[in-house]
Order: C-alpha cells, then sequence, then structure tokens
C-alpha cells in the first residue's frame, strides 16, 4: 500500500488491511507457512514529519530447530516509527552517521510512503531466530536420529576423550 504523506495534514490517516506474504518473500527456512498477516495502522502529522505506528498479528507454523517437528505459534508486534521527508538528493546521497535517537527515525525523499517493506521488516523482526516447539525440547538423539520427546533412545553417549579425565574425579557419574 502506497500512502500519499503530502495528504495526511490536519487529521490522521488510519488503515487496516490483511497481507498475503509468501514464505519465500521472507526467505526464512525456518517458517513452515505462514499465515495472513493482519495489520491496523495510523499516521499522524507532526510538525516535523509524520509518526507511523502499526500493529501486525499473523499466525506461522514452524518447523523446531532441535527436534524438526513443526509446530504452530501466534505472533504479534507493534511498530512505531518517525518519518521525516527529505528532498535534497545531495543529502540523501552522502552517508549519515546514526545515532541511537534516529534508529526510529525513516528518511524519505519523496511524499510517497510505501507501507509493505516496513511491515515486512518488522515481521522478520518477530519471528525468532531459532524457533523451538517448547523450552525444554529434547532434540533429536545424536547417534540414532530418534526424537526425544516421544521415545528414549538406548544409544549409549559417549564421552569425548578430552574430558574423560575429569570422569576419574566422579567415577559414578
Amino acid at each position: 500500500m502506497k500512502i500519499r504523506l503530502d495528504r495526511v495534514v490536519d487529521e490522521p490517516f488510519e488503515w487496516q488491511e490483511t497481507l498475503e506474504i509468501a514464505r519465500g518473500e521472507l526467505d526464512r527456512p525456518e517458517i513452515a507457512d505462514l499465515g495472513k498477516v493482519e495489520c491496523q495502522g495510523r499516521i499522524s502529522p507532526l510538525a516535523e514529519g509524520y509518526l507511523l505506528e502499526a500493529s501486525l498479528s499473523h499466525h506461522a507454523a514452524f518447523r523446531c530447530m532441535r527436534c524438526l517437528d513443526d509446530f504452530e505459534m501466534p505472533g504479534s508486534s507493534q511498530v512505531s516509527l518517525l518519518i521525516e521527508i527529505r528532498r535534497s538528493d545531495e543529502h540523501l546521497a552522502e552517508e549519515i552517521e546514526l545515532e541511537e535517537e534516529d534508529l526510529g527515525v525513516l528518511i524519505v525523499a519523496q511524499p510517497e510512503l510505501e507501507v509493505r517493506p516496513i511491515l515486512i521488516e518488522q515481521l522478520h523482526l518477530d519471528i525468532p531466530m531459532k524457533p523451538l516447539c517448547r523450552d525444554d525440547c529434547a532434540g533429536l538423539c545424536a547417534s540414532c536420529g530418534k526424537n526425544l520427546n516421544t521415545e528414549a533412545c538406548d544409544c549409549k553417549t559417549e564421552i569425548d576423550p578430552r574430558w574423560k579425565a575429569l570422569q576419574k574425579l566422579q567415577p559414578d557419574s
């Protein structure tokens, strides 16, 4: 969705939309399936620029990074971003050193704002880097490959030879 910022003058502009984002568009292999992303947003005019506020909610299926089982997890996040229009091409071409307070600022050259990339970026931040089906997931056996969450395995764990000397300190363990 493109929003003309120069038309947001006196009153905030509010919108609501449902995004369908292909799994390949996010380029995250841990996502098995991504449902529709619901978005509610608002752009308010400020003395210097605009304030974009949006909330996202989605439902996704992930592949657990330990046991490789699929599981579903809902997600939601909030976006708050200050938007400034700087029309000077020279200013945009030069490098700008960002301070900590500049991290929530988006500088655009035209008074037209494409919202979809901003929402996709926020979705990237909302998706866990290492999704786990549960916090205490036991994962797979390194020897036989059994899922240790559902069944025990009879594999004998061998001690790394570098640690065998420590076993002499506690022979019963």
